[in-house]
């Protein structure tokens, strides 16, 4: 095992600090205050190469794998941008590019990796819905053949970045669930070009991270060629466990990075802050113990999620790829949590005030606590697949 970061990798993270020195915490809180989406950090990270890292270079990307990804991700939020250093590239690099590239056809990918590749292509994917929430096996939107075109009914919830995407990955039905031989049977992806009158869409308000909206999405008889089928027809499940494993990789760096910033401004403001015998408050142990220990765990979590990137990386077992995001995820975020409460509590009253920004970092980080999947979940998924316990819910 070799846990030193090649030259190549390094310059990612260096040059992820730079930009990230440019969009401060005070940059995000306008937006997040605003409603704004960053159009600045888009570009500086389009013009880096960040949006193409998964994409390979002959279709102008950088041709490298999520570990790389990750470790912009990191240093990108760990240095100032917070949960926006993960976010937008979740949705058009993860959602997006690393879907096409792992599953799409060669068509496909000319169409949309190059632009994407340049930041001039964002992404979103139309997964969740109402009634099935995290069972992805109970969604109700249906693709039906109509001669050679595929005629996509039904409503989806919670979907980030549909406002201003060019580009929507759709998972739909084709084969009722009824009707299927497996359970897992009879789901497939489709891309879908956007904006496109037949696709409605209405931005939900929301606790935090609104530099991006999230939205309700409802297709009404959304006419698709033929081609926009992202291959295997009725066996898109397995697919779409390829972009979740690396979405739930994200959410977890979102953890490491929104805490280690958490944490590098608390210690900053302790060493300053002095209120009985002079003491600074980042000698008090009753402050210090917790951020140390969160500190410590969230280091655990990191190489852990590295395992999970390069697992992912050498194409192995999409379920060997689950067991380690999923245990990354539950120890990241149950720390993460710790590492900002503490922050908060640092701060004192000014914790609480917005223009120290750690109340934005709290209402970033407990997302994490609900999606891409629930902590309860993940565990579920340990107890089960891991540990070879009774499965404790039905699907």
């Amino acid at each position: 095992m070799n846990f030193e970061f090649s030259e190549e990798q390094k310059m990612i993270a260096n040059a992820a600090k730079d930009i990230a020195k440019d969009f401060s915490p005070e940059y995000w809180r306008e937006k997040d205050e605003k409603g704004e989406f960053g159009e600045e950090f888009w570009k500086a990270i389009s013009d880096a190469g960040f949006v193409g890292i998964v994409i390979p270079e002959e279709y102008g990307g950088a041709g490298m794998g999520m570990t790389e990804l990750l470790i912009a991700m990191e240093e990108l939020a760990a240095n100032g941008c917070g949960m926006a250093g993960i976010w937008y590239l979740v949705l058009t690099e993860v959602f997006g590019a690393l879907s096409i590239v792992r599953h799409g056809t060669e068509e496909q990918k000319e169409k949309y990796l190059p632009e994407i590749a340049k930041g001039k292509l964002e992404f979103c994917m139309a997964l969740t819905e109402p009634d099935a929430g995290t069972n992805t096996l109970n969604i109700r939107t249906t693709a039906k053949k109509d001669g050679d075109e595929w005629l996509i009914n039904g409503s989806k919830i919670f979907i980030s970045g549909a406002d201003r995407a060019k580009g929507m990955l759709i998972i739909a039905r084709t084969t009722p669930r009824e009707q299927a031989p497996k359970k897992t049977h009879g789901i497939s992806l489709f891309l879908a070009d956007l904006p496109n009158k037949a696709i409605k869409i209405n931005p939900i308000p929301k606790h935090g991270i609104n530099y991006s909206k999230t939205c309700e999405v409802s297709f009404n008889n959304l006419r698709l060629p033929e081609n926009a089928l992202m291959p295997p027809l009725d066996k898109g499940w397995y697919s779409i466990l390829d972009t979740l494993n690396p979405e739930r990789m994200s959410f977890t760096t979102a953890a490491i990075g929104i805490s280690r910033l958490a944490i590098s401004k608390a210690v900053e403001y302790s060493k300053q802050r002095k209120v009985f015998a002079g003491e600074p408050i980042g000698s008090y142990q009753a402050l210090q113990f917790p951020l140390a220990e969160a500190y410590a765990t969230l280091e655990t979590a990191k190489l852990m999620n590295f395992k999970a990137a390069w697992l992912f990386d050498n194409n192995a077992n999409y379920r060997d790829v689950g067991a380690v995001a999923n245990i990354a995820k539950v120890v990241a975020v149950e720390a993460g949590i710790k590492a900002v409460y503490w922050a908060m509590q640092m701060f004192g009253g000014y914790g609480y005030a917005r223009e120290y920004d750690v109340e934005r970092w709290w209402r970033e980080i407990n997302l994490i606590r609900l999606a891409p999947v629930t902590q309860q979940m993940a565990l579920a998924f340990i107890g089960e697949h891991i540990l070879g316990m009774p499965k404790s819910y039905r699907t």
